[in-house]
This record gives structure tokens, sequence and C-alpha cells, in this order.
């Protein structure tokens, strides 16, 4: 996350604390805020382990490119 939308969300965090330690936040607000950013937390780890998934596939396909032209070429070699 960038650090300008960081700054941003830390501020809006502070005066949101500042409201609720008035009780003017409803408890359903938090929880709400709360559910979405689990929901979101959720999307962005599937994200994650699915490009990470790819990556990993990717990589298993070059080593075995790797090991059969290193055979090859050392067969040719020879």
């Amino acid at each position: 996350m960038n650090t300008f939308m960081k700054k941003i969300i830390d501020w809006s965090l502070e005066k949101e604390n500042d409201l609720a330690k008035k009780c003017a936040v409803p408890m359903e607000e938090i929880e709400y805020q709360i559910k979405k950013v689990q929901q979101q937390k959720e999307k962005v780890q599937k994200e994650y382990d699915d490009a990470m998934q790819e990556l990993d596939d990717v990589l298993q396909k070059l080593e075995k490119i790797k090991s059969t032209e290193t055979l090859r070429c050392q067969s040719n070699a020879q």
C-alpha cells in the first residue's frame, strides 16, 4: 500500500477512534467495517495464493527444461 493511502487510512481510523471514545459511532458501523476489511483480506489472500501457484508452476516447468537441456547438452558434448 502506498504511503499516501496509508496515511489517509490511519488518519481516518484515528478520527473514528476519537468518535468511538465519545460513543458517537454505532457498533453496527464498526462491525460492518470489520466484516468488509475481513472480506477484502480474504480476497487479497486468494489472489496472492493463486499468483504464487502460477509462479510455482512456471518455475517447475523452467527447472524441468533446464534439467532436460543440461542432460542433452552434456550428451552432445561427449
